[in-house]
C-alpha cells in the first residue's frame, strides 16, 4: 500500500527541481519522455535518465557528450553512448522490432552523424533500420543500385545538407513516405542549411515531409511512428 501511494504521489509527473519529469508521455504517445541533452549538465542528464529507467523500459537521450554519458552510466549500469549520434540510449525491452523497416539515407559521410541520430531513435520505437550512407545525388549510380532496399521500406529518411537534392530524387522513386533532414553541411552558399532546407520544401515530389535542419531526431520518431502503425505498445 505504501508504494502504491508513493507511485500515485509521483503521477503524472515527478518535480526534481530542475525538471518536471512527465510520466505519463507513454501513455499518450506510446514512447516515454525523450530527454535533450543539450544545454543541461551531466549531472541533471543522470538524473533525469534514472527516474525514466525507473519507470519505462527505454531511455533516449539525444545531443549527449561523452561526459554525460559517463555520469548516466555511473548510475545506469546498461546505459548505451552512440557516439556518432551523440545519443544515450537504455534499452531494457524482451520483445524484437515489430515494426515496419525504416530506411535511413545519407548524401554523404559528413551528414552521418544526423543520420545516425535519426536511426536510433527509429530503432527505439521498435521499427528496424536499413541504413544506406554516401548515395547522394553527384554520383546517382550508389542510390540506384539499392533501390530493393529502399521499395521494401515502410517509412524513408533522407538526410542531406549541400544542395539538398536528395529527398525529392529517392520521393519520385518510392510509394513510401519521405521524411526529409536538410544538414548544416556546405559551404558558404549553403548558409547552415538554409539552402538545403528551402530545396526540400520546395521538392516537386509528392510525399516528402520536412523537419528542420539537424533534426535526426524529429526525423526518426516520424518514421518509426510511421514504421510501427501509430500502435501503442504497453509502455
Amino acid at each position: 500500500m505504501e508504494k502504491a501511494l508513493d507511485d500515485l504521489a509521483r503521477l503524472p509527473f515527478e518535480d526534481l527541481g530542475f525538471a518536471r519529469l512527465d510520466y505519463h508521455r507513454a501513455l499518450r504517445k506510446g514512447f516515454p519522455e525523450v530527454v535533450l541533452g543539450q544545454g543541461k549538465t551531466p549531472a541533471q542528464i543522470a538524473a533525469i535518465a534514472e527516474r525514466l529507467a525507473a519507470h519505462h523500459d527505454r531511455v533516449l537521450v539525444t545531443r549527449a557528450t561523452r561526459e554525460a554519458y559517463d555520469a548516466v552510466r555511473a548510475l545506469i549500469s546498461d546505459a548505451a553512448h552512440h557516439e556518432q549520434a551523440r545519443v544515450i540510449t537504455v534499452d531494457r525491452r524482451r520483445a524484437p522490432p515489430a515494426g515496419g523497416t525504416v530506411a535511413v539515407l545519407c548524401a554523404g559521410t559528413s551528414d552521418v552523424p544526423i543520420a545516425e541520430e535519426a536511426a536510433v531513435t527509429a530503432a527505439m520505437l521498435d521499427c528496424p533500420v536499413q541504413r544506406l550512407y554516401d548515395v547522394g545525388v553527384a554520383g546517382l549510380h550508389r542510390l540506384l543500385s539499392r533501390l530493393p532496399e529502399l521499395h521494401a521500406a515502410t517509412a524513408i529518411v533522407v538526410v542531406a545538407g549541400m544542395d539538398g537534392a536528395l529527398p525529392s530524387v529517392v520521393g519520385g522513386l518510392v510509394s513510401a513516405p519521405v521524411i526529409a533532414v536538410p544538414t548544416s553541411v556546405g559551404y558558404g552558399a549553403s548558409f547552415h542549411g538554409l539552402a538545403a532546407l528551402l530545396t526540400m520544401l520546395n521538392s516537386c515530389a509528392p510525399g516528402v515531409a520536412v523537419v528542420n535542419i539537424d533534426n535526426g531526431f524529429g526525423a526518426g520518431y516520424l518514421a518509426g511512428m510511421i514504421g510501427r502503425g501509430h500502435t501503442h505498445p504497453s509502455p
